[in-house]
């Protein structure tokens, strides 16, 4: 019977199919290869730069979340290593529980600063009378450091028994302390992914209509703000909601014991959790580079030959009186869209 339990495919961490594992591998190599230095390269101008600790509420958020991203992103070559290999995790207990607490509390955190920073631009859009609230964002570095310290003792169920090789629960032979200790931890994955995304989702919706119903500003500037807060809600609904499905597939098969669908489902969700480390290089684009200032920055920090023809270009018109008091007067309006 020991045997039989041994070879149970849920029981052990072996990738039957190898080419596949291999691809995955090479995707996070991919991931790891491009998406590392372009935050390490937007953490720097965070810290020594825009120096963050005395910028704006979004700025604290913005580089709590590449922050995030970084120690995620180091954990990839690690789980790369292991698929090309032929296994799921490492074989080793304490490497395993260490990645699993690295990958779990640092995506998480991710994501909570994802859905803070989204909250922040729905108030400072559809709420911006409410001083209450502005005045608890403007405590950031309190929140995020509560961000951090919550996320904890969230993880800490991660450790306590394998969870990436899908072992435990479901099974007969588990104890009531193994079943509670694996139902925490299921509850945990899906309600930091659920959760913020409905969270997501509102305010995404209740913003773009606040700015469609605008009709001073910048038309340009108004579409450019929209179409940045629909490309928020789709990168997370593209990132982390395919492999929250794939789990909850993979524990509807497991539990009914249906093997051969459960290993399909398994190598499915293996990939779809692959995919989901794709965040850790769409965010910088999305939240950092698609702000104009920062983008400016950017360019003149690393690439200063690619603003020389733009500065040129910038230089030789010259504004007229009238077009000097338009600006002037359009700049209040502006000012709200440019939070976003």
């Amino acid at each position: 019977m020991q045997i039989m339990e041994d070879d149970h495919p849920s029981n052990n961490c072996t990738a039957e199919n190898l080419p596949l594992y291999k691809f995955y591998a090479s995707v996070m190599i991919m991931e790891f290869t491009l998406a590392l230095p372009l935050n390490l390269s937007v953490l720097y101008l965070f810290i020594f730069k825009l120096k963050f600790w005395k910028s704006n509420t979004n700025n604290i958020f913005l580089f709590n979340l590449v922050l995030a991203d970084v120690l995620l992103l180091i954990c990839l070559p690690v789980k790369a290593y292991h698929f090309l290999n032929g296994n799921r995790r490492s074989t080793e207990g304490g490497t395993c529980k260490a990645m699993l607490f690295m990958l779990f509390l640092n995506r998480g955190a991710s994501i909570a600063f994802l859905t803070v920073i989204s909250v922040d631009r729905y108030f400072n859009v559809v709420h911006p009378g409410k001083k209450n609230f502005a005045k608890a964002l403007k405590k950031s570095p309190h929140i995020s450091f509560l961000i951090w310290l919550l996320l904890l003792p969230l993880t800490i169920p991660t450790m306590l028994k394998s969870f990436e090789c899908c072992n435990s629960y479901g099974r007969e032979e588990d104890t009531l302390v193994e079943d509670v200790t694996d139902t925490l931890r299921e509850v945990v994955f899906f309600t930091q992914i659920l959760i913020p995304f409905f969270v997501l989702v509102y305010c995404t919706v209740r913003i773009v209509n606040r700015l469609k119903k605008k009709t001073v500003g910048d038309s340009t500037k108004l579409r450019r703000a929209v179409f940045l807060v629909t490309s928020v809600m789709l990168v997370f609904s593209f990132c982390f909601l395919p492999c929250t499905i794939a789990r909850m597939v993979l524990l509807i098969f497991r539990i009914k014991d249906l093997q051969n669908a459960e290993n399909i489902a398994v190598q499915l969700y293996d990939g779809l959790m692959v995919l989901s480390y794709m965040d850790c290089l769409v965010d910088p684009i999305v939240y950092c580079l698609s702000s104009t200032k920062f983008k400016s920055l950017y360019l003149t920090t690393y690439c200063p030959s690619l603003l020389s023809k733009d500065a040129e270009t910038a230089e030789s018109p010259n504004l007229t009186g009238n077009n000097l008091n338009r600006k002037c007067k359009n700049n209040h309006s502006h000012s709200r869209v440019q939070q976003i």
